[in-house]
C-alpha cells in the first residue's frame, strides 16, 4: 500500500529512464495499488515492464463491496495478478480455498497469475516447512490443468523474511525451490512453471540467490519503492 498517482507517475518516469540504460531480457513485471494501475499500463505501454494487479476477486461482478474483479483489469490492460501473499493470509484471513478459486478465475480470464506460498517462523522452527509449502500448492493449485501452467508463476516467500531484514540463505532457499519444483512436476508432469524468490530482496544478495540452479528470479518488496535500488537489483540479478 505504498504511492498515489502521482508518486507512481514520478517512480516511472525515473525507473524507465534508468531502465533504458540496462541491457537485460529480464521480465519485469510491477504490482502498484489498484489506484495507480491505470497510470502505470499507460506510462509502461511502450516498454517491457509490464503491470500487475495485487489481488483479485474471482466473481466477474455482484455483492461484493470493495473487491475488484477480473473484467475490472482487463479493461485496464493489466497482465498479471497476484494471488496469496502472505500479508492476504497474515491480515484478512484469506486461505487456499479462496486463493484456488482467484487463480482459477485469473487463469481462465487470461491473466498471469503469481501465486505465493511459503511459512511463518513457528512452522519452520517446528519443522513444518515442507509440509506447509506443500499443502499451499496442493490446495491453490487444485483443479489446475497442465495447458494452463505456462501462465502460472510460484514465489516463494518464508514469511519469517519479509520486513524483517533476514534473507533464507542462498542455499535454504535453493533447498525450497528444488522441492516446490517437484511438488509441480508431480501435479503437472514436466513443465516450465517459474519459481521465485521473495523475502527481504536487496541490491546485495540478489546474485547470490539468483545463481542457485532452481530459483528463477526474484519477488521484491520494499525494495523495489526506490527505483535506483530496484534497477541494482534487476542489474545484480543472475
Amino acid at each position: 500500500m505504498h504511492k498515489t498517482i502521482q508518486e507512481t507517475e514520478e517512480f516511472f518516469n525515473d525507473f524507465l529512464t534508468l531502465l533504458s540504460g540496462v541491457k537485460t531480457d529480464y521480465e519485469i513485471v510491477i504490482f502498484p495499488p489498484f489506484t495507480s494501475l491505470k497510470r502505470a499500463v499507460e506510462l509502461t505501454r511502450d516498454s517491457n515492464v509490464k503491470i500487475g494487479a495485487q489481488n483479485m476477486y474471482y466473481e466477474e461482478s455482484g455483492a461484493f463491496t470493495g473487491e475488484i474483479s477480473p473484467l475490472m483489469l482487463k479493461e485496464i490492460g493489466v497482465e498479471y495478478v497476484l494471488v496469496g501473499h502472505s500479508e492476504r493470509r497474515k491480515y484478512f484471513g484469506e486461505k487456499e480455498d479462496l486463493f484456488q478459486k482467484k487463480i482459477q478465475s485469473g487463469l481462465e480470464h487470461g491473466f498471469n497469475v503469481m501465486y505465493c506460498v511459503g511459512e511463518t517462523l513457528e512452522e519452520r522452527e517446528k519443522g513444518n516447512e515442507f509440509i506447509v509449502v506443500e499443502h499451499q500448492l496442493r490446495e491453490g493449485l487444485k483443479g489446475m490443468e497442465k495447458s494452463q501452467s505456462n501462465r502460472l508463476s510460484i514465489a516463494y516467500e518464508p514469511v519469517w523474511a519479509i520486513g524483517t531484514g533476514k534473507t533464507a540463505t542462498p542455499k535454504e532457499a535453493e533447498v525450497m525451490h528444488e522441492f516446490i519444483k517437484k511438488i509441480l512436476k508431480e501435479m503437472f508432469g514436466d513443465n516450465d512453471i517459474p519459481v521465485l524468490y521473495g523475502g527481504s530482496v536487496k541490491p546485495h544478495n540478489v546474485a547470490d540467490l539468483t545463481a542457485e540452479k532452481d530459483i528463477d528470479g526474484a519477488l521484491v518488496g520494499g525494495a523495489s519503492l526506490k527505483p535506483d535500488t530496484f534497477i541494482e537489483i534487476i542489474k545484480n540479478s543472475r
